[in-house]
């Protein structure tokens, strides 16, 4: 038996059949094409990138953590618990109110980053240093001569940063201690930085060590890092030629300079002119030629007709060059 539909029934039929059917876009094959751009990770480090950082502060963890074993003799463990992107402002909000912060200058980018230190492992560390057994002591601001005791210890941080990272080409060079105030003045608040964190450990005391990089000194050290960044950009041979023939023409700045020396605050500032200045400095010592703040070499100053000049004593063997490719 048939059934004969009503008007209104069959309108109501197709308003529901097209109630339940997919939309266009919703259909396979009907994706949009564009998809929106989140400018807020721009310049965002990739897993690789992250990888080959953590291997090379791997290496700076171990090597930390035997030399100053060694200098402290007693156990002392460093262990890399993160590398991550952030604003420098996030940065500042992880410092304790009571810490120890640095500028750190890399060269030859000539740039500065930070490097904090908790101020937990500063009594143990001193401690040991002066002859006793590396107690603890109260959370509180360093002397004089505690300061001066620790910054040895950063330097020492520093110089194994700098073999650390050798293949990147960078140098650390420690600068003096930064007051809170002033360490929001080292790197703008609003740019994105590099940060590592270790965590050091010792018998008798535990603590953070951060480190901040600015933009462009993480923009390099990621581009060099990357393994296969000079196989895809090859250049024809004329194009190398004329690339190595313009490089040539780049004036680089030099010195010829007397090795760096410390001189105490209270001779500088009773000095007088036509006053002599003891530098501690064999009346042997060589000259260093440095250009673009790495040393190259020993040099003499002398005489060129009415000019100055330097004549060359010894070339320093220079490792680790970028061949363009």
């Amino acid at each position: 038996m048939e059934k004969n539909l009503k008007q209104d029934e069959i309108d109501e039929l197709f308003r529901a059949a097209r109630a339940s059917s997919p939309k266009p876009a919703e259909m396979p094959g009907n994706e949009p094409a564009a998809v929106a751009y989140n400018f807020g990770r721009a310049g965002q480090i990739s897993n690789e990138q992250l990888r080959a950082i953590s291997m090379l502060n791997d290496l700076f963890a171990r090597n930390l953590t035997h030399n100053l074993a060694a200098w402290l003799r007693c156990r002392f463990q460093v262990n890399l618990v993160s590398a991550e992107q952030i604003p420098f402002s996030e940065f500042l909000m992880r410092i304790p109110e009571i810490s120890y912060v640095t500028s750190v200058r890399l060269e030859p980018l000539g740039a500065l980053s930070v490097l904090q230190l908790d101020l937990a492992l500063a009594p143990p560390i001193i401690d040991l240093l002066l002859g006793g057994e590396g107690k603890e002591g109260p959370l509180r601001e360093l002397t004089d001569i505690e300061e001066a005791i620790l910054g040895s210890v950063v330097e020492i941080i520093c110089r194994e940063l700098t073999s650390a990272w050798q293949s990147v080409g960078l140098s650390f060079n420690f600068e003096r201690r930064q007051m809170q105030t002033q360490v929001a003045r080292i790197i703008s608040v609003n740019e994105k930085t590099l940060c590592l964190t270790f965590e050091i450990r010792m018998p008798q005391g535990s603590g953070l060590l951060n480190l901040a990089f600015p933009a462009v000194v993480a923009n390099t050290i990621l581009r060099r890092l990357t393994s296969d960044w000079g196989r895809r950009h090859r250049h024809a041979p004329q194009s190398r030629t004329q690339i190595e023939a313009s490089s040539q023409r780049i004036r680089l700045g030099g010195s010829v300079q007397l090795p760096s020396v410390r001189i105490a605050a209270r001779e500088i500032e009773s000095l007088q002119p036509g006053q002599l200045l003891r530098l501690g400095l064999s009346a042997a010592a060589t000259a260093e030629w440095r250009v673009g703040g790495q040393q190259l070499g020993a040099a003499t100053v002398v005489q060129h007709g009415s000019h100055r000049a330097a004549r060359l004593q010894a070339l320093l063997k220079v490792e680790n060059h970028e061949n363009l490719s």
